[in-house]
């Protein structure tokens, strides 16, 4: 049974926590690709982290995650996206990626990137994503608007 789940606006105290979610995230990820920076993984979140355009992820009160949409004129991407992992794979990831792109569908596309090998592109896969390009390190997504997508 997928959680249910509410999101609510970041605030700039957030940050630090939320940078903190993204190195556990993307510890494996990264250290299997080589590219694992335990300063540069935090500061990258910092540089571009926008609490006007991240939700928080509440399962019972909890905060166990976050997701930013972020507009561009021909594009939205979606970024910041990190669920602890004790939540991880219990459908609660699809069950936000599908409320998100709900709430923000419109002409233009969903975009994102996520780390080549992750476990999760198979979660961007099942709801609409194709593989846009590649490299060595990232895998660039993308996915149609309009109406709701996924399942």
């Amino acid at each position: 049974m997928i959680p249910l789940f509410s999101l609510k606006a970041a605030t700039a105290a957030d940050a630090l926590w939320i940078a903190e979610l993204r190195a556990v995230v993307l510890r494996e990820d990264l250290e299997r690709l080589g590219r694992y920076d335990s300063v540069r993984v935090r500061q990258r979140f910092l540089d571009g982290f926008d609490p006007e355009l991240t939700q928080l992820i509440l399962v019972d009160g909890e905060v166990v995650g976050s997701i930013a949409v972020r507009p561009a004129p021909d594009v939205q991407w979606i970024e910041h996206f990190y669920l602890d992992p004790a939540w991880q794979g219990r459908g609660l990831g699809g069950a936000v990626l599908s409320e998100s792109m709900r709430r923000h569908a419109d002409e233009r596309p969903f975009r994102l990137n996520v780390l080549a090998g992750s476990p999760a592109q198979r979660l961007y896969l099942r709801h609409g994503f194709t593989v846009e390009s590649q490299d060595p390190v990232d895998v660039f997504m993308v996915a149609p608007g309009g109406a709701k997508q996924g399942s």
